[in-house]
Protein backbone atom coordinates (compact mmCIF):
# COMPACT_ATOMS: atom_id res chain seq x y z
CA UNK A 1 0.00 0.00 0.00
CA UNK A 2 1.49 3.32 -0.96
CA UNK A 3 2.41 5.94 1.60
CA UNK A 4 -0.45 8.33 2.26
CA UNK A 5 -3.08 5.76 1.24
CA UNK A 6 -6.51 5.84 2.97
CA UNK A 7 -7.00 4.04 6.27
CA UNK A 8 -8.61 0.62 6.24
CA UNK A 9 -11.05 -0.68 8.84
CA UNK A 10 -10.18 -4.20 9.93
CA UNK A 11 -13.76 -5.44 9.52
CA UNK A 12 -13.21 -4.96 5.77
CA UNK A 13 -10.17 -7.25 5.88
CA UNK A 14 -11.84 -10.26 7.49
CA UNK A 15 -11.93 -13.11 5.00
CA UNK A 16 -10.16 -11.10 2.29
CA UNK A 17 -8.17 -13.25 -0.16
CA UNK A 18 -4.36 -13.13 -0.08
CA UNK A 19 -2.51 -13.48 -3.39
CA UNK A 20 1.12 -13.96 -4.37
CA UNK A 21 2.72 -11.78 -7.09
CA UNK A 22 1.64 -14.25 -9.79
CA UNK A 23 -2.04 -13.84 -8.89
CA UNK A 24 -2.38 -17.23 -7.20
CA UNK A 25 -4.45 -17.24 -4.02
CA UNK A 26 -2.53 -18.47 -0.98
CA UNK A 27 -5.19 -18.03 1.70
CA UNK A 28 -7.55 -15.64 3.48
CA UNK A 29 -7.11 -13.09 6.26
CA UNK A 30 -8.50 -14.32 9.58
CA UNK A 31 -7.06 -11.75 11.99
CA UNK A 32 -4.45 -9.03 12.42
CA UNK A 33 -1.59 -9.04 14.92
CA UNK A 34 -0.61 -5.85 16.77
CA UNK A 35 1.75 -4.82 19.56
CA UNK A 36 0.47 -2.42 22.18
CA UNK A 37 2.67 0.44 23.37
CA UNK A 38 3.14 2.24 26.65
CA UNK A 39 0.74 5.14 27.25
CA UNK A 40 -1.54 6.27 24.43
CA UNK A 41 0.74 5.69 21.47
CA UNK A 42 -1.03 3.85 18.63
CA UNK A 43 -0.25 0.12 18.45
CA UNK A 44 2.09 -1.10 15.75
CA UNK A 45 0.55 -3.56 13.29
CA UNK A 46 2.92 -6.51 12.98
CA UNK A 47 1.17 -8.69 10.42
CA UNK A 48 -1.80 -10.79 9.39
CA UNK A 49 -3.01 -14.22 10.42
CA UNK A 50 -3.66 -16.00 7.13
CA UNK A 51 -5.56 -19.26 6.81
CA UNK A 52 -4.22 -21.47 4.01
CA UNK A 53 -6.36 -23.84 1.97
CA UNK A 54 -5.18 -26.63 4.30
CA UNK A 55 -6.81 -24.76 7.26
CA UNK A 56 -3.38 -24.10 8.72
CA UNK A 57 -3.03 -20.55 10.05
CA UNK A 58 0.27 -18.79 9.45
CA UNK A 59 1.73 -15.37 10.22
CA UNK A 60 2.28 -12.95 7.34
CA UNK A 61 4.49 -9.97 8.41
CA UNK A 62 3.42 -6.56 7.15
CA UNK A 63 6.88 -6.26 5.57
CA UNK A 64 5.75 -9.02 3.18
CA UNK A 65 2.56 -7.14 2.20
CA UNK A 66 2.97 -5.09 -0.97
CA UNK A 67 -0.61 -3.97 -1.42
CA UNK A 68 -4.08 -3.90 0.18
CA UNK A 69 -6.60 -2.82 -2.41
CA UNK A 70 -9.77 -3.82 -4.23
CA UNK A 71 -10.70 -6.35 -1.55
CA UNK A 72 -7.45 -8.29 -1.73
CA UNK A 73 -4.02 -8.50 -0.12
CA UNK A 74 -0.92 -8.89 -2.30
CA UNK A 75 2.26 -10.38 -0.84
CA UNK A 76 5.88 -10.65 -1.92
CA UNK A 77 5.33 -14.38 -2.34
CA UNK A 78 7.73 -15.27 0.49
CA UNK A 79 5.68 -17.15 3.09
CA UNK A 80 6.66 -19.10 6.18
CA UNK A 81 4.07 -21.87 6.36
CA UNK A 82 4.81 -22.85 9.95
CA UNK A 83 1.73 -22.65 12.17
CA UNK A 84 1.03 -19.23 13.75
CA UNK A 85 1.73 -19.06 17.48
CA UNK A 86 0.79 -15.90 19.34
CA UNK A 87 3.58 -14.39 21.47
CA UNK A 88 3.22 -12.62 24.84
CA UNK A 89 3.62 -9.13 23.34
CA UNK A 90 1.09 -9.70 20.56
CA UNK A 91 -2.62 -8.90 20.48
CA UNK A 92 -5.13 -10.30 18.00
CA UNK A 93 -7.02 -7.28 16.73
CA UNK A 94 -10.28 -9.00 15.84
CA UNK A 95 -10.09 -11.66 18.52
CA UNK A 96 -9.04 -9.45 21.46
CA UNK A 97 -9.58 -5.76 20.73
CA UNK A 98 -13.03 -5.71 19.13
CA UNK A 99 -16.18 -5.81 21.32
CA UNK A 100 -14.03 -4.59 24.20
CA UNK A 101 -15.25 -2.04 26.77
CA UNK A 102 -13.01 1.03 26.98
CA UNK A 103 -13.40 4.61 28.21
CA UNK A 104 -13.37 7.94 26.44
CA UNK A 105 -10.51 9.98 27.90
CA UNK A 106 -12.37 13.27 27.79
CA UNK A 107 -15.54 12.21 29.59
CA UNK A 108 -14.71 8.86 31.23
CA UNK A 109 -17.79 7.35 29.53
CA UNK A 110 -17.67 3.63 28.77
CA UNK A 111 -17.96 2.66 25.10
CA UNK A 112 -17.75 -0.55 23.10
CA UNK A 113 -15.17 -1.02 20.37
CA UNK A 114 -16.90 -1.97 17.11
CA UNK A 115 -13.96 -1.59 14.74
CA UNK A 116 -10.46 -0.13 14.40
CA UNK A 117 -8.66 1.26 11.39
CA UNK A 118 -5.09 0.72 10.23
CA UNK A 119 -2.90 2.96 8.14
CA UNK A 120 0.60 2.84 6.72
CA UNK A 121 2.83 5.62 7.99
CA UNK A 122 4.04 8.16 5.42
CA UNK A 123 7.46 7.42 3.88
CA UNK A 124 7.76 4.25 5.99
CA UNK A 125 6.71 0.63 5.80
CA UNK A 126 5.39 0.59 9.36
CA UNK A 127 1.65 0.29 9.96
CA UNK A 128 -0.33 1.51 12.96
CA UNK A 129 -3.83 1.22 14.37
CA UNK A 130 -4.80 4.87 14.25
CA UNK A 131 -8.54 5.17 14.94
CA UNK A 132 -11.27 3.41 16.91
CA UNK A 133 -14.95 3.12 15.95
CA UNK A 134 -17.00 2.92 19.15
CA UNK A 135 -20.60 2.84 20.34
CA UNK A 136 -21.88 4.53 23.45
CA UNK A 137 -24.11 2.52 25.74
CA UNK A 138 -23.89 -1.17 26.61
CA UNK A 139 -24.46 -2.75 23.18
CA UNK A 140 -21.52 -4.73 21.79
CA UNK A 141 -20.45 -5.72 18.33
CA UNK A 142 -22.75 -8.74 18.28
CA UNK A 143 -25.67 -7.13 20.15
CA UNK A 144 -28.07 -4.64 18.64
CA UNK A 145 -28.00 -1.23 20.27
CA UNK A 146 -29.29 2.23 19.46
CA UNK A 147 -26.37 3.96 21.15
CA UNK A 148 -24.53 6.76 19.36
CA UNK A 149 -21.53 5.66 17.29
CA UNK A 150 -18.41 7.72 16.62
CA UNK A 151 -14.86 7.36 15.34
CA UNK A 152 -12.07 8.72 17.55
CA UNK A 153 -8.30 8.80 17.57
CA UNK A 154 -6.57 5.93 19.38
CA UNK A 155 -5.31 8.39 22.01
CA UNK A 156 -8.91 9.46 22.78
CA UNK A 157 -9.72 6.15 24.48
CA UNK A 158 -8.17 4.33 27.40
CA UNK A 159 -8.37 0.70 28.42
CA UNK A 160 -6.16 -0.83 25.72
CA UNK A 161 -2.60 0.26 26.30
CA UNK A 162 0.05 -1.06 28.63
CA UNK A 163 0.47 0.51 32.02
CA UNK A 164 3.61 2.55 32.57
CA UNK A 165 4.52 0.39 35.56
CA UNK A 166 5.16 -3.32 35.34
CA UNK A 167 8.33 -5.05 34.21
CA UNK A 168 7.09 -7.99 32.20
CA UNK A 169 8.68 -8.68 28.84
CA UNK A 170 5.74 -6.95 27.15
CA UNK A 171 6.23 -3.68 29.01
CA UNK A 172 10.00 -3.82 28.61
CA UNK A 173 9.73 -4.34 24.84
CA UNK A 174 7.29 -1.45 24.50
CA UNK A 175 9.67 0.79 26.44
CA UNK A 176 12.63 -0.03 24.21
CA UNK A 177 10.74 -0.27 20.93
CA UNK A 178 12.51 2.70 19.35
CA UNK A 179 16.03 1.50 20.18
CA UNK A 180 18.37 0.59 17.36
CA UNK A 181 19.30 -3.12 17.26
CA UNK A 182 22.78 -2.44 18.68
CA UNK A 183 21.32 -0.51 21.62
CA UNK A 184 18.65 -3.12 22.31
CA UNK A 185 21.38 -5.78 22.15
CA UNK A 186 23.27 -3.84 24.82
CA UNK A 187 20.15 -3.81 27.00
CA UNK A 188 19.67 -7.56 26.53
CA UNK A 189 23.30 -8.26 27.35
CA UNK A 190 22.89 -6.61 30.76
CA UNK A 191 19.67 -8.44 31.67
CA UNK A 192 19.59 -11.60 33.73
CA UNK A 193 19.61 -14.84 31.76
CA UNK A 194 15.94 -15.45 32.61
CA UNK A 195 14.78 -11.98 31.56
CA UNK A 196 16.95 -12.09 28.42
CA UNK A 197 15.23 -15.32 27.35
CA UNK A 198 11.78 -13.83 28.04
CA UNK A 199 12.44 -10.73 25.94
CA UNK A 200 14.06 -12.72 23.12
CA UNK A 201 11.08 -15.08 23.00
CA UNK A 202 8.71 -12.11 22.72
CA UNK A 203 10.56 -10.33 19.88
CA UNK A 204 9.40 -11.00 16.32
CA UNK A 205 11.79 -12.97 14.11
CA UNK A 206 13.16 -10.02 12.13
CA UNK A 207 13.77 -7.89 15.22
CA UNK A 208 15.42 -10.76 17.11
CA UNK A 209 17.62 -11.51 14.08
CA UNK A 210 18.80 -7.89 13.96
CA UNK A 211 19.55 -7.91 17.68
CA UNK A 212 21.36 -11.26 17.61
CA UNK A 213 23.72 -9.88 14.96
CA UNK A 214 24.81 -7.22 17.47
CA UNK A 215 25.27 -9.48 20.51
CA UNK A 216 28.45 -11.13 21.77
CA UNK A 217 28.89 -14.72 20.69
CA UNK A 218 28.07 -16.25 24.10
CA UNK A 219 24.76 -14.38 24.27
CA UNK A 220 23.88 -15.43 20.72
CA UNK A 221 24.42 -19.10 21.52
CA UNK A 222 22.52 -18.87 24.81
CA UNK A 223 19.47 -17.19 23.24
CA UNK A 224 19.38 -19.47 20.21
CA UNK A 225 19.62 -22.52 22.47
CA UNK A 226 16.53 -21.48 24.45
CA UNK A 227 14.31 -21.07 21.38
CA UNK A 228 12.26 -23.91 19.95
CA UNK A 229 14.18 -25.42 17.05
CA UNK A 230 11.70 -24.33 14.37
CA UNK A 231 11.74 -20.77 15.76
CA UNK A 232 15.54 -20.82 15.88
CA UNK A 233 15.61 -21.82 12.20
CA UNK A 234 13.22 -18.97 11.35
CA UNK A 235 15.46 -16.46 13.14
CA UNK A 236 18.56 -17.78 11.38
CA UNK A 237 16.77 -17.32 8.04
CA UNK A 238 16.03 -13.71 8.97
CA UNK A 239 19.67 -12.99 9.81
CA UNK A 240 22.19 -11.88 7.20
CA UNK A 241 23.66 -15.11 5.78
CA UNK A 242 27.19 -14.24 6.90
CA UNK A 243 26.07 -13.61 10.48
CA UNK A 244 24.00 -16.80 10.51
CA UNK A 245 27.01 -18.74 9.23
CA UNK A 246 29.24 -17.29 11.96
CA UNK A 247 26.71 -18.24 14.64
CA UNK A 248 26.12 -21.75 13.34
CA UNK A 249 29.86 -22.34 13.12
CA UNK A 250 30.03 -22.04 16.92
CA UNK A 251 27.44 -24.77 17.53
CA UNK A 252 28.10 -28.50 17.89
CA UNK A 253 27.97 -30.28 14.53
CA UNK A 254 24.78 -32.16 15.36
CA UNK A 255 22.90 -28.98 16.36
CA UNK A 256 24.21 -27.11 13.34
CA UNK A 257 23.02 -29.74 10.87
CA UNK A 258 19.62 -30.05 12.53
CA UNK A 259 19.01 -26.29 12.27
CA UNK A 260 20.24 -26.15 8.68
CA UNK A 261 17.82 -28.94 7.80
CA UNK A 262 14.93 -26.96 9.31
CA UNK A 263 15.80 -23.82 7.32
CA UNK A 264 14.42 -23.20 3.84
CA UNK A 265 16.68 -24.98 1.31
CA UNK A 266 17.70 -21.79 -0.50
CA UNK A 267 18.57 -20.01 2.75
CA UNK A 268 20.46 -23.02 4.07
CA UNK A 269 22.41 -23.30 0.80
CA UNK A 270 23.68 -19.71 1.15
CA UNK A 271 24.78 -20.34 4.72
CA UNK A 272 26.50 -23.63 3.87
CA UNK A 273 28.38 -21.90 1.06
CA UNK A 274 29.66 -19.24 3.43
CA UNK A 275 30.66 -21.82 6.04
CA UNK A 276 32.97 -23.42 3.48
CA UNK A 277 35.32 -20.40 3.73
CA UNK A 278 37.68 -19.52 6.53
CA UNK A 279 36.05 -17.02 8.87
CA UNK A 280 38.65 -14.25 8.50
CA UNK A 281 38.69 -14.21 4.70
CA UNK A 282 36.67 -12.26 2.14
CA UNK A 283 34.55 -15.37 1.50
CA UNK A 284 33.85 -15.81 5.20
CA UNK A 285 33.03 -12.13 5.70
CA UNK A 286 30.81 -11.55 2.67
CA UNK A 287 27.06 -11.50 2.39
CA UNK A 288 25.54 -13.45 -0.50
CA UNK A 289 22.72 -10.91 -1.01
CA UNK A 290 24.15 -7.75 -2.60
CA UNK A 291 22.23 -5.79 -5.26
CA UNK A 292 22.86 -7.53 -8.58
CA UNK A 293 21.60 -6.17 -11.91
CA UNK A 294 21.91 -7.37 -15.49
CA UNK A 295 23.59 -5.09 -18.09
CA UNK A 296 20.28 -3.98 -19.65
CA UNK A 297 18.94 -2.61 -16.34
CA UNK A 298 18.52 1.16 -16.13
CA UNK A 299 19.46 3.75 -13.52
CA UNK A 300 15.77 3.83 -12.54
CA UNK A 301 15.88 0.06 -11.92
CA UNK A 302 19.02 0.44 -9.82
CA UNK A 303 17.61 3.26 -7.70
CA UNK A 304 14.44 1.26 -7.06
CA UNK A 305 16.57 -1.56 -5.65
CA UNK A 306 18.72 0.81 -3.62
CA UNK A 307 15.60 2.25 -1.95
CA UNK A 308 14.83 -1.09 -0.30
CA UNK A 309 14.65 -0.20 3.43
CA UNK A 310 15.84 -3.69 4.41
CA UNK A 311 19.28 -2.97 2.94
CA UNK A 312 22.06 -1.64 5.14
CA UNK A 313 23.56 1.70 4.04
CA UNK A 314 26.75 -0.10 3.07
CA UNK A 315 25.00 -2.60 0.77
CA UNK A 316 22.89 0.19 -0.74
CA UNK A 317 26.01 2.21 -1.63
CA UNK A 318 26.58 0.37 -4.90
CA UNK A 319 25.14 -2.18 -7.30
CA UNK A 320 26.96 -4.98 -9.10
CA UNK A 321 26.39 -5.63 -12.80
CA UNK A 322 26.65 -9.23 -13.96
CA UNK A 323 25.60 -11.55 -16.75
CA UNK A 324 22.70 -13.90 -15.90
CA UNK A 325 21.98 -15.50 -13.54
CA UNK A 326 21.65 -12.47 -11.28
CA UNK A 327 21.65 -14.39 -8.01
CA UNK A 328 24.97 -15.31 -6.44
CA UNK A 329 27.00 -17.05 -7.69
CA UNK A 330 26.20 -15.01 -10.77
CA UNK A 331 27.26 -15.09 -14.38
CA UNK A 332 30.32 -13.08 -15.37
CA UNK A 333 30.92 -10.05 -13.14
CA UNK A 334 31.18 -6.90 -15.29
CA UNK A 335 31.72 -4.14 -12.76
CA UNK A 336 30.31 -1.91 -10.04
CA UNK A 337 28.12 1.20 -10.23
CA UNK A 338 28.37 3.52 -7.24
CA UNK A 339 25.30 5.19 -5.76
CA UNK A 340 26.62 8.71 -6.41
CA UNK A 341 26.99 7.90 -10.11
CA UNK A 342 23.40 6.71 -10.21
CA UNK A 343 22.29 10.10 -8.92
CA UNK A 344 24.18 11.98 -11.63
CA UNK A 345 22.77 10.21 -14.71
CA UNK A 346 19.29 10.18 -16.32
CA UNK A 347 16.88 7.41 -15.21
CA UNK A 348 16.85 5.75 -18.65
CA UNK A 349 20.67 5.29 -18.77
CA UNK A 350 21.81 1.66 -18.83
CA UNK A 351 23.91 0.66 -15.83
CA UNK A 352 26.32 -1.08 -18.20
CA UNK A 353 27.36 2.38 -19.44
CA UNK A 354 28.32 3.52 -15.92
CA UNK A 355 30.57 0.69 -14.79
CA UNK A 356 33.58 1.16 -12.57
CA UNK A 357 35.47 -1.72 -14.13
CA UNK A 358 38.92 -0.55 -13.04
CA UNK A 359 38.49 -1.43 -9.36
CA UNK A 360 39.73 -4.98 -8.85
CA UNK A 361 37.36 -7.25 -6.89
CA UNK A 362 38.44 -9.32 -3.91
CA UNK A 363 39.20 -13.01 -4.15
CA UNK A 364 37.23 -15.19 -1.73
CA UNK A 365 40.45 -16.44 -0.10
CA UNK A 366 41.79 -12.92 0.54
CA UNK A 367 42.74 -12.69 4.25
CA UNK A 368 41.34 -10.03 6.57
CA UNK A 369 44.41 -7.70 6.41
CA UNK A 370 44.15 -7.63 2.60
CA UNK A 371 40.41 -6.91 2.78
CA UNK A 372 40.95 -4.12 5.32
CA UNK A 373 43.73 -2.65 3.16
CA UNK A 374 41.37 -2.63 0.17
CA UNK A 375 38.78 -0.60 2.08
CA UNK A 376 41.39 1.83 3.39
CA UNK A 377 43.12 2.32 0.04
CA UNK A 378 39.98 2.94 -2.01
CA UNK A 379 37.68 4.58 0.61
CA UNK A 380 35.04 1.92 0.03
CA UNK A 381 32.12 0.82 2.22
CA UNK A 382 31.48 -2.40 0.27
CA UNK A 383 33.52 -4.53 -2.10
CA UNK A 384 32.66 -7.33 -4.57
CA UNK A 385 33.98 -10.84 -4.06
CA UNK A 386 34.59 -12.70 -7.33
CA UNK A 387 35.88 -16.24 -7.88
CA UNK A 388 38.44 -17.41 -10.42
CA UNK A 389 35.73 -18.11 -13.01
CA UNK A 390 34.59 -14.47 -12.88
CA UNK A 391 31.33 -15.06 -10.98
CA UNK A 392 30.22 -12.65 -8.27
CA UNK A 393 29.94 -14.59 -5.00
CA UNK A 394 28.88 -11.75 -2.72
CA UNK A 395 30.03 -8.50 -1.18
CA UNK A 396 31.99 -7.60 1.94
CA UNK A 397 30.78 -4.53 3.86
CA UNK A 398 32.90 -2.33 6.06
CA UNK A 399 30.91 -3.15 9.21
CA UNK A 400 31.83 -6.83 8.91
CA UNK A 401 35.49 -5.90 8.51
CA UNK A 402 35.38 -3.72 11.62
CA UNK A 403 33.62 -6.44 13.64
CA UNK A 404 36.55 -8.78 12.98
CA UNK A 405 39.30 -6.21 13.50
CA UNK A 406 38.15 -4.76 16.81
CA UNK A 407 39.05 -6.53 20.07
CA UNK A 408 36.70 -9.38 20.95
CA UNK A 409 35.41 -7.48 23.99
CA UNK A 410 34.78 -4.21 22.16
CA UNK A 411 31.06 -4.36 22.86
CA UNK A 412 31.82 -4.52 26.57
CA UNK A 413 34.30 -1.65 26.62
CA UNK A 414 32.69 0.74 24.13
CA UNK A 415 28.99 0.51 24.95
CA UNK A 416 27.57 1.56 28.31
CA UNK A 417 23.97 1.89 29.39
CA UNK A 418 23.03 5.28 30.72
CA UNK A 419 21.55 5.31 34.19
CA UNK A 420 17.95 5.63 33.03
CA UNK A 421 18.13 2.78 30.54
CA UNK A 422 19.99 0.54 32.95
CA UNK A 423 17.45 1.16 35.68
CA UNK A 424 14.55 0.34 33.35
CA UNK A 425 16.25 -2.80 32.10
CA UNK A 426 16.69 -4.13 35.61
CA UNK A 427 13.22 -3.16 36.78
CA UNK A 428 14.43 -0.58 39.31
Amino acid sequence: MAAGAPRIFVSHLTGVAVFDPNGDQVGRVRDLVAMLRVGRRPPRLLGLVVELSTRRRIFLPMTRVTGIESGQVITTGVLNVRRFEQRPTERLVIGELLDRRVQLVETGEEVTVLDVSVQQLPARRDWEIDRVFVRKGKGGTFRRSKGETLTVEWSAVTGFSLEEQGQGAESLLATFEQLRPADLANVLHHLSSKRRAEVAAALDDDRLADVLEELPEDDQIEILGKLKEERAADVLEAMDPDDAADLLAELPEEDKERLLTLMRPDEAADVRRLMAYEERTAGGLMTTEPIVLQPDATVADALARVRNPDLSPALAAQVYVCRPPDETPTGKYLGTVHFQRLLRDPPYTLVSALLDDVLQPLEPEAPLPVVAGFFAAYDMVAAPVVDESGSLLGAVTVDDVLDHMLPEDWRETEFHLDAETEGAAHGS
